[in-house]
């Protein structure tokens, strides 16, 4: 089933809650979306509700994927508050729901990002990636390539650091 794909909806508390419980359900099913499992709404909840005044603050904004009326896929747009860099923006949360994962849906998510990143004014998207969990080929598929590499910089838990793979797309690029 495909999605149907909202730019900035009505950031409403109901929608919140339902992002802030995608992001538990994504981080407790492994996902490396800024946390390490166990997760509850307690912990994701401060970095959500900072992620959300980003959006509705400005100048950061939401893509949402929508099966139905349920969120199930989202990520943020972010912009750097710096002008020499506004030509390009970062991706940040970027999650499917697990019980929605394996349809296609993380694919066309990035590419309706990359879809509507020129509007922003943006010529090329960024994404880290936690490595170790192969993510990378992920994005490459999508036509982001590694640009660096933060050797250990996520610590994940004692003993287990881990790269963060910085990943880069050019949006005259085609994608895959």
């Amino acid at each position: 089933m495909s999605l149907r794909f909202v730019l900035d909806p009505d950031l409403t508390s109901e929608l919140r809650e339902r992002i802030i419980d995608l992001w538990v359900d994504v981080t407790n099913a492994g996902g490396a979306v800024g946390f390490v499992a166990p997760v509850g709404t307690a912990d994701v909840r401060p970095v959500a509700e900072a992620t959300f005044a980003g959006v509705t603050d400005g100048p950061d904004r939401l893509l949402v994927g929508y099966d139905g009326d349920l969120p199930v896929a989202v990520l943020f747009l972010t912009d750097h508050r710096f002008p020499l860099k506004a030509h390009w923006g970062v991706l940040k949360r970027v999650m499917v729901h697990p019980d929605a994962q394996g349809g296609g849906h993380g694919q066309a998510l990035m590419r309706e990002a990359a879809r509507r990143a020129p509007e922003l004014g943006w010529r090329a998207l960024h994404v880290t990636v936690r490595g170790g969990l192969g993510l990378e080929r992920f994005y490459h598929r999508l036509g982001y390539r590694e640009v660096g590499r933060l050797p250990g910089a996520l610590r994940v838990a004692p003993g287990d650091d881990r790269d963060e793979i910085l990943m880069w797309h050019d949006l005259d690029t085609p994608t895959a």
